[in-house]
């Protein structure tokens, strides 16, 4: 069975129980597909590309509740009134 890689940078699980900062570092920043059996098991990503990643999802989310939401009759409040 063939699988996908969806990474440039692929490291074995037996690399990264070795030395696994040198693992993480070594793909400058992307994401490193770690291989079992030479098959991914899962992808590593820095903490800032994971951040971004749930930052996109979040805003993409709003944008479906906003979208559900934009041909709803809209209701005037005054702050004072909260």
């Amino acid at each position: 069975m063939t699988n996908r890689i969806l990474t440039e940078t692929a490291a074995s699980i037996s690399e990264l129980k070795a030395n696994p900062m040198k693992v993480a570092l070594s793909a400058d920043g992307e994401a490193i597909a770690v291989l079992n059996r030479n098959e991914p098991a899962f992808y590593c990503i820095p903490a800032e590309t994971y951040e971004q990643m749930i930052d996109h999802l979040e805003d993409l989310e709003l944008m479906r509740i906003a979208e559900q939401r934009k041909g709803e009759e809209s209701i005037k409040v005054s702050l004072n009134d909260l």
